[in-house]
């Protein structure tokens, strides 16, 4: 049996609990997993979950600057014929990358670190989630020496920056690479090599029984909505703010619930407060898991008006726990939202449409929401069942072997 290794650039964060469910799953199939992160969150956890998860992982960057640094010399004279090839492939990746040379030899003096760890760990294979730079120091170690790597691709970030993040070679010096949909995979497919395209698979981000087992309840009653993720542009809180306030101006009774945070939090209150609907919005800040699922428990809908996604978690809970979505006909959420049977979708940055769909989900009858809801819950348990999904992902690893 193959042990495992998880490699993420920042981890935990709240954002990520789809990592931590993957990881148990794998877990929960005898399989032991070591976690590594290149650095921790900087936001103060608030899940115990989380909590304890970090006290699991180890961080490349808090050895220090001198174990950095002697890693590094050591890889140098140890692994010469794997560190040449590891400095030429640096320099390669620093030049497409609009980070530049010096921050790819960053990427290599941890890269170094991670081959020791991986060695003395006895690591059969390392998984990395996003292609960024995490997926770099799996690279570079991988070229040192270390065991073969796989990485997942969730987007937008991959999508918008393919050549300066250098996703053809990494995908080239991969073992395989996942995609959490059907449109992640058909970008990658635009930048891997064709004869690597037999590398791409699907294997969808799940959810646990704290979410699939759940016995379905009636949406609110309340005039309640609720959108959860990081407070960003892409995320589109802003057209969801404009939108409510065209239901202010109609004169409706509505309460719109933010979840989470980030660096637009300062624009989204300025804008409330410039459209007077202090009242209707709240800004609550990063939950903890069990407080998203009350929230969501007692909203009508989800809204997440986004401009670039991969196919957000957020939206299959919300439908696990038999609430319907209003979001975008942006990346894969079509493949998970159906307007008319599990939610609505509307044109990404349309403020009117936007505006429309929330006033529909307002005013629906609740026997019209369960039925999406229920729909939503069926689709998400075959398609987003954490326990099958891990099994395939254990299955393209354990078809991987140690010369990759």
């Amino acid at each position: 049996m193959k042990k495992i290794a998880y490699l993420i650039n920042q981890y935990p964060m709240a954002s990520q609990t789809f990592i931590r469910r993957e990881i148990a799953a794998i877990e929960a199939t005898g399989v032991a997993v070591e976690r590594y992160a290149v650095r921790g969150w900087d936001t103060p956890l608030v899940d115990q979950d989380d909590i304890a998860e970090a006290a699991r992982t180890r961080r490349i960057l808090d050895v220090g600057t001198l174990q950095l640094l002697s890693a590094f010399v050591a890889g140098a004279f140890t692994r010469t014929r794997g560190f040449v090839r590891a400095l030429a492939a640096t320099w390669r990746l620093g030049r497409l990358s609009d980070r530049g040379v010096m921050i790819h030899l960053i990427y290599l003096v941890e890269a170094c670190v991670l081959c020791n760890w991986t060695t003395r760990d006895h690591i059969d294979h390392l998984h990395v989630h996003f292609g960024t730079n995490s997926a770099a120091v799996a690279m570079l170690c991988r070229l040192l020496g270390g065991p073969p790597y796989s990485f997942t691709v969730h987007g937008p970030e991959e999508f918008d920056r393919p050549v300066s993040l250098a996703l053809t070679e990494k995908i080239r010096h991969a073992a395989f690479v996942v995609c959490i949909c059907s449109y992640g995979r058909s970008q990658l497919w635009r930048w891997a090599e064709f004869h690597d395209w037999g590398k791409v698979h699907i294997v969808h981000c799940g959810l646990d029984r704290n979410f699939l087992g759940t016995p379905p309840t009636p949406p609110s009653t309340r005039p309640r909505l609720i959108n959860i993720g990081r407070l960003s542009e892409q995320k589109g809180q802003l057209v969801l703010v404009e939108a409510a306030a065209r239901l202010k101006e109609q004169g409706r009774d509505f309460e719109i619930v933010l979840v989470g945070d980030g660096p637009l939090r300062k624009e989204i209150e300025t804008r409330i407060d410039q459209l007077g609907l202090a009242s209707n919005i709240k800004l609550a800040g990063w939950l903890s898991g069990p407080q998203v699922r009350r929230e969501l428990l007692d909203s009508r809908g989800l809204v997440l008006p986004s401009f670039a996604e991969g196919l957000p978690v957020v939206i299959m809970e919300s439908l696990a726990l038999g609430r319907p979505v209003i979001s975008t006909y942006v990346a894969g959420i079509p493949e998970l939202v159906q307007s008319g049977q599990t939610g609505w979708l509307v044109p990404a940055g349309d403020v009117e449409q936007t505006a429309a769909a929330m006033e529909e989900c307002l005013d629906a009858p609740i026997e019209h929401l369960e039925r999406m809801g229920r729909a939503g819950a069926e689709r998400v348990a075959r398609d987003h069942d954490v326990s099958i999904e891990a099994r395939k992902l254990l299955d393209l690893i354990n078809g991987t072997t140690k010369d990759g």
